[in-house]
């Protein structure tokens, strides 16, 4: 699923400096290049770091499920790959953070850079394995799973090590610039990975191709790997205490405003209907569509590298309406629209495996698609905005905590039923997000300071 991954007191501030009634600052979209010169090293080094893995992430992640069809994976494995990755999304930062803690952020970093490459390189090697019998799959198999466990450890271990940098290198009244550097360069890559897949798969078949792209992916992350091992300077780094333990996570919960519940619970809704589909969305472009397309200049495109320019225009769509989205909430209110990104979650499924097999019925739908990422921004304000002050931080954490806990099983339940039916896989998932959404209009609260427009 799409990644929220920003770190809580970067939310807090952010809507606290930009997305506040009658604030006469607009946001603006580029304004985080046209400050990158004036960035200290250290983030400016991390940004970079973030861009390449990133790039490496999403020209990969989508994908996957693909890749491992065609090693001989099952609907249900395939559902429960994307099941395991819920399960490394939601633990993982967790003892992550508190490695980042004891070692430092620049030893941490380079350890899960190392960790991540080599998870690329297991996907590179996985394909001349997958005629070694294992149980009732295959090696190959095997190793794109041990990959996923590898690949992830910079994305979700290096969270905390991440924002502990940005914290530590940029004086307080400039934290909101450093991560919105970090954050545009993390999004940039989400619009060019999938673009730079598509034009490998129009000169390649799907696995060679796709090899050749997991190898790149190593390539960047070595690179960028050494890179922060090399310029990163750790002088400036705090070491600290570990995570202290479950019994905080438990005492947030009960913490959690009330106003927030009927939020979580739309919300987890919507995820676990998307989460249970997620990973079949390339299969059905690729082998239940098989939709291609036929480009100015490109020529011919696959099916699998027409998959990548759907993802390019979802994403361009993703990055061109947030900040509008986001001043329009001043208008009418945060719970428009986060209802809307909800919405969008929630009939894509739907309308993705009942579409005709139609290259240009299909981009406009992945266009609208884009349209849920748009909701971001109001979504993180409705979930601080309640919270008392200097506790933005444990409420977000709390609350994205309990909603990825609970959508871990969704990919598996939605590979269970793919395998018996794609169409009711898809239907289901639609039915189960719009029962979110109809909560959320029901029960869900505006915050207060937009109350009034």
């Amino acid at each position: 699923m799409p990644d929220d991954g920003r770190a809580p007191t970067d939310v807090r501030r952010d809507n606290e400096r930009t997305d506040r009634p009658g604030d006469d600052a607009d946001p603006d979209p580029f304004d985080a290049f046209r400050q990158l010169r004036a960035l200290p090293g250290d983030v400016l080094v991390l940004s970079l770091a973030m861009f390449a893995f990133s790039l490496g992430f999403q020209a990969t992640g989508r994908y996957l499920p693909q890749y491992l069809a065609v090693l001989g994976a099952s609907s249900l494995a395939l559902g429960a790959f994307g099941s395991v990755g819920n399960l490394v999304s939601a633990v993982f930062p967790y003892p992550g953070g508190a490695l980042s803690d004891r070692l430092g952020s620049r030893t941490s970093l380079t350890l899960f850079g190392f960790a991540s490459t080599l998870g690329f390189l297991v996907w590179w090697a996985a394909d001349p394995f997958r005629s070694v019998a294992v149980g009732p799959t295959n090696l190959a198999v095997v190793m794109v799973f041990l990959g996923l466990f590898l690949s992830q450890a910079w994305k979700s271990f290096g969270l905390g090590a991440t924002f502990a940098i940005v914290k530590q290198s940029v004086p307080a009244d400039r934290l909101a610039s450093g991560f919105a550097a970090t954050e545009t360069f993390r999004r940039t890559a989400f619009l060019l990975g999938p673009l730079l897949v598509a034009a490998v798969l129009s000169a390649y078949a799907f696995t060679e191709g796709f090899r050749l792209v997991l190898l790149g992916a190593a390539v960047v992350g070595g690179i960028a790997t050494v890179a922060q091992f090399a310029l990163y300077d750790a002088s400036n780094d705090s070491i600290g205490d570990s995570f202290e333990g479950v019994a905080s996570v438990v005492d947030d919960l009960r913490s959690l405003p009330d106003t927030l519940r009927p939020l979580l619970v739309g919300d987890t809704l919507v995820r676990f209907a998307n989460g249970m589909v997620y990973v079949f969305f390339v299969r059905v472009v690729v082998d239940v569509l098989a939709v291609g397309a036929t480009l100015p200049v490109v020529g011919d495109l696959s099916p699998e590298a027409y998959f990548g320019v759907l993802l390019g225009v979802e994403m361009a769509v993703a990055l061109l309406t947030m900040v509008p989205v986001a001043r329009l909430a001043r208008s009418v209110g945060l719970k428009p629209v986060v209802a809307l990104g909800f919405a969008v979650y929630a009939v894509f499924p739907a309308m993705l495996i009942f579409a005709p097999p139609d290259a240009t019925v299909l981009a406009a739908m992945f266009a609208f698609s884009g349209l849920r990422f748009a909701g971001l921004p109001a979504h993180k304000a409705l979930i601080v905005g309640p919270a008392e002050a200097d506790a933005g931080g444990r409420v977000t954490g709390t609350y994205y905590l309990v909603r990825n806990v609970i959508t871990i099983p969704s990919a598996l339940v939605g590979g269970w039923i793919y395998g018996r039916s794609p169409e009711t896989a898809f239907a289901l998932a639609t039915a189960v997000g719009l029962v979110g959404v109809a909560y959320f209009l029901l029960e869900g609260r505006e915050f207060a300071a937009y109350s009034n427009g």
